[in-house]
């Protein structure tokens, strides 16, 4: 047992001598370390150390040389300035003695102009007091002429201009004369010479004047067809278009009676619609009637582009252009308005051309002179007037629309163009066969005979037929009952006879038509 204690305790001894030796070396170890370590951090600051003091160095250096890179530019702009200020200054102080010059100038001009001043003042009281003198001498001169003249100068100059003038009007007068004379006789011979040259280059279409229109029919059946189921067709036919339609025993036509030219065409060109078509019936004559008005307004407007453009114009307006194919259908002289309207138009510019005038501007003249003609004829309307307006409302140039304005005028005509228009007007009506008249005066009476029926209230559409011998008067059925249409023929009539002065036996038949229209659906 003794054995085993001393054993553990030499046990437990050894243990705690090797745990001391251990912790003992250990020691010394960690203290060799620690020594070491503090060895090397000494190295390490003293390093740092010596580098932080370079890097201060350095940064000192590099800071000063930034600094005098800086300064240096400062300098030589403050150096600069001071340069700058110094020339401002010596230019201020070189402008102040300049100024100083000038305000010794000034006093010096000053000083010589009071000076000059006074010696003209000086003159001008000797001047003054010199033209006194003069003028009581030329008084007396004048008193001295007067007297041994033995008339006052005022007389003298009165008889001197008179003498002057007399002579001056003889000389003018002998000169006017001169110059009229040679005017006259030259102007003669070039107007003969200039209107034989434009006869002979124009050569005018002669058109026969005729109130009757002709149309053919495929067979002689077909003026039953016209006629109708106890003259309905043809009654309707008449309303219709206010044409009378003649059918007599001339073989395969009608004819169309109407002294209206364009009342006539638009007829001739719907009869031969229906009887191409062959339905013939009062619903179906006024259908093919307004297809018929379309179509003929279509020949308007072509007729009246090719007038214009054979003249070379193309700048109409389309309102003028219209009012101009109208005149195809109205005829004087001989031949119908828009003929004769060209044929001035050509005359125009030729005689302009030869008197070195504008002859586009003649030729426009001339085409558009009677164009107030174009409109429905109204009892005291004046053409020349309302075709004016017309052309002034379209933008027309000032010397076309005097043109227009002034003729048929009894009125002095001041513009060159309307002279030369008017002589080519002349030569148009001048040629031979343009002074029948009849047919003329024929168309106005059936003019006026319209318009008086139409003037009265109630009154739609009027047709004068027959020559004059009938007027057929169509009426609102919803403003003239049957008792007042008797009295509405009879003012007819007694206006007619009143305002017109009709010479034989005028039939006016008074035409009341009552419809009612539906729609079914």
């Amino acid at each position: 047992m003794e054995i085993i204690l001393a054993v553990t305790l030499l046990f437990v001894a050894a243990i705690g001598i090797g745990f001391g030796a251990g912790w003992y070396g250990c020691e010394r170890v960690h203290r060799k370390k620690t020594d070491g370590a503090h060895a090397t951090a000494d190295d390490i600051i003293s390093q740092a150390t010596a580098e932080a003091a370079s890097l201060k160095k350095t940064a000192s250096l590099e800071a000063r040389d930034e600094w005098r890179q800086e300064r240096e530019p400062l300098e030589r702009e403050t150096e600069r300035k001071k340069s700058a200020l110094r020339e401002l200054e010596s230019s201020l102080l070189e402008r102040e003695q300049q100024l100083d010059r000038k305000v010794d100038v000034i006093e010096s001009k000053e000083r010589t102009l009071v000076k000059t001043e006074r010696e003209l003042t000086n003159r001008e009281q000797q001047i003054g007091a010199d033209e006194t003198r003069i003028e009581d001498m030329l008084q007396e001169q004048r008193d001295r002429l007067e007297e041994l003249a033995g008339m006052t100068r005022p007389e003298a100059l009165k008889m001197l201009v008179q003498e002057q003038e007399n002579k001056a009007h003889q000389l003018a007068a002998r000169k006017v004369r001169e110059i009229k004379d040679n005017a006259v006789a030259n102007a003669n011979r070039e107007a003969r010479e200039i209107i034989s040259s434009c006869i002979e280059r124009f050569a005018g279409d002669l058109t026969l004047e005729s109130t009757v229109s002709m149309v053919n029919l495929p067979n002689d059946e077909m003026k039953g067809r016209i006629i109708g189921r106890d003259g309905r067709n043809i009654r309707s036919f008449d309303m219709v278009t206010g044409v009378e339609v003649i059918v007599d025993d001339s073989p395969g036509v009608v004819m169309l009676s109407s002294f209206d030219p364009l009342r006539r065409e638009v007829a001739k060109n719907t009869l031969e619609k229906l009887i191409t078509d062959g339905r013939i019936h009062p619903g179906r004559i006024e259908e093919v009637y307004e297809k018929a008005k379309e179509d003929v307004e279509e020949v308007v407007r072509e007729s009246a582009s090719k007038a214009a453009f054979d003249l070379g114009i193309h700048d109409l307006p389309s309102a003028l252009l219209e009012l101009l194919g109208r005149l195809r259908f109205r005829t004087s002289y001989g031949q119908s308005l828009l003929t004769h309207s060209k044929e001035v138009g050509s005359i125009a510019g030729m005689i302009a051309e030869a008197l070195d005038l504008d002859a586009g501007m003649a030729r426009r003249a001339g085409l558009l002179h009677d164009i107030g003609r174009a409109l429905d004829h109204e009892i005291g309307t004046d053409t020349a007037q309302t075709g004016a307006a017309l052309a002034r409302k379209n933008d027309e140039a000032p010397e076309v629309v005097e043109v227009i304005e002034t003729h048929n005028l009894n009125i002095q005509i001041r513009s060159t163009l309307a002279t030369v228009v008017k002589a080519a007007d002349e030569i148009s009506r001048g040629r031979p066969g343009a002074r029948n008249e009849k047919v003329e005066e024929y168309i106005r009476r059936m003019d006026e005979i319209e318009v008086q029926a139409t003037s009265l209230p109630g009154v739609t559409r009027a047709y004068a037929l027959q020559n004059g011998k009938e007027i057929r008067v169509l009426v609102d059925s919803a403003l003239v009952d049957d008792a007042y249409a008797e009295q509405l023929a009879d003012e007819i009539t007694q206006s007619i006879e009143a305002q017109l002065g009709q010479a034989g036996q005028v039939k006016v038949c008074l035409i009341r038509e009552v419809r009612a229209v539906q729609y079914a659906r």
